[in-house]
């Protein structure tokens, strides 16, 4: 006998995934903080957790990316201004990220584990919105290209790591802190920057200031006070501060062209700019601008690591969790054996990349003292960059599925985060680029392959598959004479190995052993929920769901 409900009455549907600790909820994500020395910022984060999954700062990234920017390039008297209108919630999310210190940790954080525990905030605040996380990566990542320059970070730096969020549009002589940004690509070269054709010519002979004349295709978070821009100086192509206002108090020729309507990362504007004859300073030596702004690209790609590994972490949070609520077919989606399949496959790909990420966190710690871990990190970031912000999209896509029809809908946080899962693999440079890099180290300095070598060295002996799959990897002979053409098979290798190492190395052998089995054996599955054992499962999913403080 079947029970009639009320049409208005609703059940069989899960609560909102609100109410809950973001740090306390991953263990992958406590454990390799933990493990990779930056265990002092726990306390912070287990605050920060419980911040971000409050309602009320959920709804904040939703509000941000529904009331998206607009562009005001000039004031009701016809004056340029140049500026972009943000809802109340961007501003309120910038807030909390710079108050939280994730632009600045490293920096001005003397303990050991500074960057991990900065990783740590930055997985955590990530969930919540994407579009802020690029301002203040960008930011964060400024820093080592503005102290090439000292004099600049003496004016700059101060300001840049403050926390507080000061938004106004106005010269930096009045600010309580500031924000950087970034121009590299232009229309016609993209990627390929030594194609560019922005002008820049020295003042008065005087070595250090210039006007720049040219545009750039992409500029992302224009209402930065300052952004790290190339071009073509008289010694070659040269890297340049230029700042939002002159010295003199006046808008500099700084001006907005458009903003561009993008798949996703709605909440942050990015935007074509064009300069006329504007006023910037030369950071670091004319002529040598790639090698200049690299160590800002350096680190921003260890954040599109990071923010790839954060969307997976969202994205099964999202699935596990309904999963848990959801019946079908007279039992709950979790217990059913296809379901946990494809659930703990997600968990298995989500607990692999934040563990790897966080590894390469500790490695850009360790950089500075450490020769070797200088090397790891200067291979690893491109090896991470292109697998993990790869296989995001695919996570997301998954997951999203696991919840059906209620997953496709705009209420979901789903689409949202699938239309931004992309981002991460275009940014500071697309697939191509990071494996052509790997190869590009591989070939300049065998030192990368001994780094790489000696990491994987360091799990041996714990999994016999994983040893089979090692065994003859770094090698050139692997990747054969035509090197460039078999680039992202060879990376993709290195990747998996790297995440498989970390795993073993995690302590936590069963889900190594079902890592190497599904994803280095002789015959994977090509989609998630295609591992063969249930060895393991059990734990990935409990490691993985939430849990709601409330209810």
């Amino acid at each position: 006998m079947s029970i009639t409900y009320p049409p208005e009455t609703v059940f069989n549907q899960p609560p909102p995934l609100e109410d809950y600790n973001l740090f306390d909820s991953d263990c992958a994500l406590k454990e390799a903080v933990q493990r990779e020395g930056g265990s002092w910022i726990d306390a912070e984060a287990r605050k920060f957790g419980e911040l971000l999954g409050k309602p009320e700062t959920i709804n904040l990234g939703v509000l941000a990316n529904r009331f998206t920017p607009e562009l005001r390039t000039h004031d009701r008297y016809g004056n340029r201004v140049d500026e972009v209108a943000y809802h109340p919630a961007y501003h309120q999310l910038m807030r909390i990220g710079i108050e939280w210190r994730t632009h600045s940790l490293p920096w001005v954080e003397s303990r050991v584990g500074a960057h991990v525990a900065r990783a740590a905030l930055l997985m955590l605040r990530h969930q919540v919105d994407e579009g802020t996380s690029c301002p203040l990566t960008m930011t964060f990542a400024a820093i080592p290209s503005l102290r090439l320059q000292p004099e600049l970070a003496t004016e700059w730096e101060r300001l840049a790591l403050s926390s507080i969020y000061d938004p106004r549009p106005i010269p930096v002589s009045g600010k309580s802190g500031v924000l950087f940004g970034m121009g590299m690509t232009e229309r016609q070269g993209g990627s390929d920057v030594r194609a560019n054709t922005t002008l820049a010519q020295p003042v008065n002979g005087s070595g250090h200031e210039y006007v720049i004349t040219g545009h750039k295709w992409f500029c992302s978070a224009p209402m930065c006070d300052a952004f790290l821009i190339l071009a073509q100086a008289p010694a070659g192509l040269s890297c340049f501060l230029m700042p939002r206002w002159r010295c003199d108090g006046t808008r500099n020729a700084f001006h907005l062209l458009r903003l561009k309507d993008k798949l996703g990362n709605r909440s942050n504007a990015s935007s074509e700019v064009e300069f006329r004859r504007a006023s910037a300073r030369l950071v670091g030596v004319e002529g040598r601008g790639v090698a200049t702004i690299m160590e800002m690209v350096r680190h921003t790609r260890l954040d599109c690591v990071l923010g790839s590994a954060a969307s997976m972490r969202k994205a099964v949070a999202e699935a596990t969790h309904h999963a848990a609520y959801r019946s079908a077919f007279g039992r709950l989606l979790v217990e059913q054996p296809l379901m946990q399949n494809v659930l703990a496959d997600l968990c298995l790909e989500s607990e692999a990349a934040t563990t790897l990420a966080i590894r390469l966190a500790h490695a850009f710690d360790g950089a500075s003292e450490d020769a070797r871990e200088q090397k790891f990190a200067r291979i690893a970031t491109a090896i991470a960059k292109y697998w993990i912000t790869k296989r995001a999209p695919a996570v997301v896509a998954e997951a999203l599925e696991c919840l059906g029809g209620n997953g496709y809908v705009e209420e979901s946080s789903l689409p949202r985060l699938y239309r931004d899962a992309p981002l991460n693999s275009l940014w500071e440079g697309a697939g191509n680029l990071q494996c052509l890099d790997v190869l590009r180290a591989m070939q300049k300095d065998p030192s990368t392959v001994e780094a790489i070598q000696q990491e994987l060295a360091s799990a041996s002996k714990s999994n016999s598959i994983f040893d089979a799959f090692i065994a003859s990897l770094i090698s050139t002979k692997e990747i054969g004479s035509n090197a460039e053409f078999g680039a992202r098979w060879y990376v993709e290798r290195m990747a998996l190995a790297l995440q498989a190492a970390a795993l073993i190395r995690s302590g936590n052998q069963p889900i190594a052993d079902l890592f190497c089995h599904a994803r280095l054996s002789g015959n994977p599955g090509l989609s998630f929920g295609t591992l063969k054992s249930t060895e393991g499962v059990a734990l990935l999913l409990e490691r993985a769901r939430p849990k709601l403080q409330k209810g």
